[in-house]
């Protein structure tokens, strides 16, 4: 459970109630600071297109090879020259990128649909390399869907009319940053059901109902894997 520091501006803030606790906790360590688990699975070797659905039991996001990218598609990925896979992960515009989170922005997070940001990690090599105690998923797809995987990826960030969105803000690493995004960070619309709708708009059968946390949805994923 993450550890809320009271600031002066949280003073006025009523007393939670019991239920909001354990809902709470839930909410935000399901989108906490996705820190980097198992080698690829043996899916992985001779496919022609990869991608990785990451884990640290709290946040889950989505890895894919910055090669396979279509040059007309995620214009903000140019921000990433050195970068060989791109970690894409979503979450609420206030408590996703805070260093010190407090309980006003926990609450405000959890009861209150709140504007959202896509972060963006520039990895240096495979996911499962990067993120050693993390778990990491290998999932083969045929181009068409990683197509659709990829315009759900770009359809995600705000751009307002704009070629591209500018980042916010420094991500959570060195080389990644916070972008602006589409929809509404709440209790049922966290990161991992951000993940399972990228997964069903890829050709994936993993469903959003009831994925809001991430062992619910690594689940699904597991068994999209097979047997290891």
């Amino acid at each position: 459970m993450p550890i809320f520091r009271r600031r002066s501006d949280d003073i006025r803030l009523p007393r939670p109630r019991p239920w909001i606790v354990p809902v709470l906790a839930l909410l935000l360590t399901a989108c906490a600071p996705p820190p980097p688990a198992p080698p690829p699975s043996p899916t992985y070797l001779g496919a022609k297109t990869v991608i990785f659905v990451t884990s640290n039991g709290w946040h889950s996001g989505i890895v894919v090879a910055k090669a396979d990218l279509p040059p007309d598609r995620l214009p903000e990925t140019a921000d990433f020259p050195e970068a060989r896979f791109l970690e894409f992960g979503w979450g609420d515009a206030v408590y996703y990128p805070a260093k010190q989170p407090t309980f006003g922005m926990s609450l405000q997070a959890a009861l209150v649909p709140t504007p959202a940001v896509v972060h963006v990690a520039g990895l240096w090599g495979e996911p499962a390399r990067v993120y050693p105690k993390a778990e990491v998923v290998s999932l083969p797809i045929d181009d068409e869907n990683f197509r659709r995987l990829v315009d759900f990826l770009d359809a995600t960030f705000e751009r307002s009319g704009a070629a591209r969105a500018a980042a916010t803000g420094p991500g959570l690493y060195a080389t990644s940053r916070f972008y602006p995004a589409k929809g509404s960070f709440h209790l049922f619309n966290t990161c991992n059901t951000w993940t399972a709708r990228a997964l069903a708009a890829a050709g994936f059968d993993v469903g959003a109902s009831g994925a809001f946390r991430a062992e619910a949805l690594m689940q699904q994923v597991r068994a999209l894997a097979g047997p290891r």
